[in-house]
C-alpha cells in the first residue's frame, strides 16, 4: 500500500517515572494521541504542534528528546500517523471547536496511566503507546 497522506502528533505526557499519564482523545469509540493532517508545506513536527493547540489547548509542550519519532504502517487508504513524543507541564485540556464540523472534533479526553491506556487504545496506536513509554523513560537530549 502506498502512503497517500500523512498526519502527525504527538503522544503527550504529563509527569514522571511511575507518575507518568497520557493524554488520549476520543471520536466516537476510537481512542487516539492527538493529531492531525500536514498541510502543503508544512514541517509535520510543526503540524503536531499546531494540532495538539488546536484539539487539546496545549501550548506549553517541551520535546525533551527531539524531533524523535514513530510512524505508523500505512492503513485506511494508505494514510500514515507520525508521532513525536511531547511534555506538558500542564493537565489542563479544552477540547478545541472544529468550524468545519460546527462542533470539538472529539467527544473527550482522558489523562490514563500506561495501563489504562494500553486498554483504550487498539493495536496500531498502543504500538506508539508502547515507543511513547519507552523512549519517556530515556534519559531526555541535553
Amino acid at each position: 500500500m502506498k502512503q497517500k497522506s500523512l498526519s502527525a502528533g504527538a503522544v503527550v505526557i504529563h509527569g514522571w517515572g511511575d507518575q507518568r499519564h497520557y493524554l488520549l482523545m476520543r471520536c466516537f469509540q476510537y481512542w487516539d494521541f492527538p493529531k492531525g493532517m500536514v498541510e502543503p508545506g508544512e514541517a509535520p513536527f510543526v503540524t503536531a504542534q499546531r494540532e495538539i493547540a488546536e484539539e487539546a489547548s496545549l501550548t506549553d509542550l517541551s520535546f525533551p528528546w527531539g524531533e524523535a519519532f514513530t510512524e505508523t504502517a500505512p492503513y485506511g487508504d494508505g494514510k500514515v500517523a507520525r508521532y513525536y513524543l511531547a511534555v506538558s507541564a500542564t493537565q489542563d485540556v479544552v477540547l478545541g471547536y472544529s468550524e468545519e464540523l460546527g462542533h470539538p472534533e472529539h467527544d473527550e479526553f482522558r489523562w490514563v496511566d500506561v495501563d489504562a491506556a494500553r486498554v483504550l487504545l487498539g493495536p496500531r496506536v498502543r504500538a506508539v503507546l508502547e515507543w511513547g513509554h519507552q523512549l519517556s523513560a530515556t534519559p531526555p537530549l541535553s
